[in-house]
């Protein structure tokens, strides 16, 4: 579609675009798609609605941003030069490459244009440039919300309500003749501040120090605050015009003088090219994917250490949800990390849908049904559920211990944690990553810079990014807790993003998990066995190894090597597992490379005689033994005064405590009771035995609307190009109202002939239709099916899906055919 002139407005702008280019507003901006636009008009004005124009301007990089800025105190219409020039500078707007800068911009500037134009933020052609209004009124400058160029408002906006003698006044101290009428004296007072050569003669005239008061205003902000008797400076100024009262205590530097001590630019710095990441180190390739595929097995374990610390139900959930400090420090504790780094192996499990709320009237944290299916994938499978959990989760772990806007703490597992930004985030910090040779390790500070010109912060101030660290700098926070992250995770390596990293982020989880596969050890099937009880696992174990090894014995140590201790309660935790002592002599002969230890051979046969010889039941608590001396012993020791104990029978004794104290206060005596049930069975306790009903991970909350697919897309335009078809052709009727009767009459067959065919071809079509309560309309429908004389359509008209009878239908009409009058 094309237009021989220029659009006079955005609808005509948009309507002149082809289906291509309004498929790319849409998927740019997809917030203008819900619902459907009835036709151009619409999305146009939907388009220049504040709250998706703020949402336009947030997604633009930094050029195109400042060049949207230049817009908003140029002109409107603004000629390319006159735009051109406001980026550049006076001399440096003709593109002849004069300098460096000049040329960076010159080339740049079509492109940013170009942006602006198919988000619909500018239309019109090179010779008349339009902001669209709404846009012009966030960027331009006011009182309220100075402009980010740090320009002030015009001579004509600063000087409105101005009594036409001070005007004069104003002329005079000048040097400009008088005018006849308030009008021309601003034109004249704006004219003598754009001319370069007027300007400067009375610049050379000003005192030292009004000068130096125009250097504190120049860049912004524009306004200032002054006595009731300035000092002769600033008087001077202001008999002028060099600063405009904006009230009793405050003046204003105009635009046209600010530009003009600005040699005519709008920005101090403009930024058309994005900083270059500077490679901080440079490694090898494959040592930096060794380097990731170690980390990112020490992330499985981490995991899987946390599923066997909840294994029999986690901490309790707080009133408000969450993880208390406690908890989380004690976690930190056992999983030998810092709170924060718990607090982010905790909400990764969460997002990978391994822990979840058990919904019991005691609300704890536990493992969910789908850890032990996570438990028995391969390695490389395992990290990559990890790390694909990860890039998609919202919940951001750097935020705990912090406070939210109403100065509630953030807990590990609470409420508020979602940040829309944060996928976005770190997608892009992995992709500028990725933009490196391999083995190169970016510098932070360079990655961070390029995210805040890609997606510059929107401030209240005169232009440029918030502080690195602030409160509001979040997307800055966010890329930082990534390059963090990545490394606990094993997405990089030494600094460097590692090759799986690369192909999980352009080929899938199944290539990643194939290139990790051969960095990661076999898994062992043995151990060495120690004198001093202690046993070395010299890499990682097979899964039922380590299970009941991890039951048996006490980890003392991680690293290269895991070293686990024996001892007589880890010993007597595998026998109220249900082994028995020649399970255990049997287990550790068969996974040991070295002999069996005699001390560890004595130690599992002195507890085991001893576990089980007293019995604990629910009575409610009674200890049973057959040898009245034990019973007698554990009256008489002292430390058996809580337990509130009294002799039921010789081989009897009750107790005031529950089951579960009562053991683990003789446990504390130095005995090794078992508990036993209503029957008299001794009950065995067994890892695992709590689980949450199947759950489904957390979804990640959304940035605004998802981006369409390409089918919705192509459908939206058709609609769109239907309804504005529609619309412009009712405006061209001569008729005074739409009625039925301005379409010709068409038989049924006709009819019928017609909308099978739109059906097929999915095209629109153009009907007259009198409703059951005999009131006619005209409509136009999209047919989707044909059959029982009846026709199922969308219908642009209404924007949904409707069925019409046939014979209701009075005429029918291709859009392609305008509207008879």
């Amino acid at each position: 579609m094309g237009t021989t002139t220029p659009p006079r407005t955005l609808a005509e702008a948009l309507r002149a675009r082809g289906d291509e280019s309004l498929a790319g507003l849409l998927r740019a901006r997809p917030d203008l798609l819900s619902p459907v636009p009835n036709d151009i008009t619409q999305l146009a004005t939907r388009a220049g609605t504040r709250a998706s124009v703020v949402r336009a301007l947030e997604h633009l990089d930094r050029f195109a941003l400042q060049t949207a800025e230049a817009l908003a105190v140029a002109p409107d219409p603004a000629p390319y030069d006159t735009l051109l020039a406001l980026l550049t500078g006076d001399g440096q707007g003709d593109g002849d490459g004069r300098d460096d800068a000049g040329a960076a911009i010159t080339a740049a500037l079509p492109g940013a244009l170009t942006t602006l134009r198919e988000q619909a933020l500018v239309w019109g052609e090179d010779t008349g440039l339009h902001l669209v209004r709404t846009a012009r009124e966030l960027l331009a400058p006011s009182p309220q919300h100075p402009s980010p160029t740090g320009l002030g408002p015009t001579v004509a906006e600063a000087t409105a309500g101005m009594s036409p003698g001070r005007l004069q006044e104003i002329l005079a101290a000048a040097g400009l003749p008088a005018t006849h009428d308030p009008v021309s004296a601003v034109a004249a007072l704006a004219g003598l501040f754009t001319d370069r050569t007027r300007m400067a003669e009375l610049l050379d005239t000003a005192p030292v120090e009004a000068l130096s008061v125009l250097d504190r205003l120049v860049w912004g902000p524009p306004y200032g605050e002054v006595t009731p008797n300035p000092a002769p400076p600033v008087q001077w100024l202001r008999d002028r015009g060099l600063l405009l009262p904006v009230s009793t205590r405050t003046v204003v530097l105009p635009r046209e003088a600010a530009l003009h001590l600005r040699a005519g630019r709008a920005h101090r710095v403009p930024e058309p090219v994005p900083p270059a990441l500077v490679a901080a180190a440079e490694r090898d390739p494959q040592a930096v994917d060794r380097a990731a595929a170690g980390q990112g097995f020490m992330a499985l374990s981490t995991v899987e250490d946390l599923l066997k610390l909840w294994n029999d139900g986690g901490p309790a959930i707080l009133r408000a949800g969450g993880l208390s400090v406690r908890e989380l420090r004690r976690t930190a504790g056992s999983l030998d990390a810092s709170e924060p780094v718990a607090a982010f192996w905790i909400e990764l499990a969460y997002a990978a849908g391994l822990l979840a709320s058990d919904g019991q009237t005691d609300e704890r944290y536990a493992p969910t049904p789908a850890s032990d299916e996570w438990l028995d994938l391969p390695a490389q499978d395992r990290w990559t559920h990890l790390a694909t959990a990860w890039l998609a989760a919202t919940r951001t772990a750097g935020l705990i211990g912090g406070q939210d806007a109403k100065g509630r703490a953030l807990s590990a597992l609470g409420p508020d944690l979602d940040r829309s930004a944060a996928p976005e985030v770190r997608r892009r910090v992995l992709a500028l990553f990725a933009s490196l040779p391999p083995g190169t390790a970016p510098d932070p500070q360079t990655v961070l810079a390029r995210l805040r010109w890609e997606r510059p912060l929107r401030t209240s101030g005169p232009g440029g990014p918030a502080a690195p660290g602030s409160a509001s700098d979040l997307r800055s926070r966010i890329a930082l807790w990534t390059v963090d992250e990545a490394e606990l995770l094993g997405i990089t390596g030494r600094g460097a993003l590692s090759s799986q990293a690369r192909a999980l982020l352009d080929e899938g989880p199944d290539e990643a998990a194939a290139r990790l596969a051969p960095l990661i050890p076999e898994p062992l099937d043995h151990v060495l066995l120690q004198a001093d009880l202690t046993a070395v696992a010299p890499g990682p174990l097979e899964r039922p190894l380590a299970e009941m090894l991890s039951v048996l014995a006490d980890v003392e140590s991680k690293g290269g090597a895991t070293v686990y201790r024996f001892t007589p309660g880890s010993v007597r935790r595998a026998l109220d597992a249900g082994r028995a002592a020649t399970d255990l002599h049997a287990f550790l002969a068969t996974h040991s490379r070295t002999p069996v230890p005699q001390p560890l051979t004595y130690l599992i046969d002195d507890v085991a005689r001893r576990h089980g010889h007293l019995r604990i039941g629910a009575a409610s608590a009674y200890v049973r033994c057959d040898d009245e001396a034990v019973l007698n012993e554990i009256l008489a020791d002292k430390r058996s005064a809580t337990l509130r104990l009294r002799r039921l029978a010789p081989t009897v004794l009750a107790a005031q405590a529950d089951p579960g104290s009562l053991l683990e206060g003789l446990r504390e005596m130095g005995y090794a009771p078992a508990a036993e049930s209503a029957e008299g069975d001794v009950l065995i306790t067994r890892a695992g035995a709590r689980r949450t009903p199947p759950r489904t991970p957390p979804v990640p909350v959304p940035e605004g609307p998802p981006v369409p697919d390409t089918t919705l897309l192509t459908a939206a335009v058709r609609a769109v190009r239907a309804g504005d078809t529609a619309a412009r052709a009712v405006h061209k009727g001569t008729s005074e109202t739409a009625t039925a009767g301005s379409l010709p009459r068409t038989t049924p067959a006709e009819t019928l002939a017609t909308v099978q065919a739109a059906a097929m071809t999915g095209s629109a079509v153009w009907i007259g239709y009198v409703n059951p309560e005999g009131a006619a309309s005209q409509r136009v429908i999209a047919p989707v099916k044909v059959e029982g004389g009846f026709v199922t359509a969308y219908d642009h008209t209404a924007d949904e899906v409707r069925t019409y009878p046939l014979h209701r239908i009075t005429g029918v009409a291709e859009l392609a055919d305008e509207q008879p009058t």
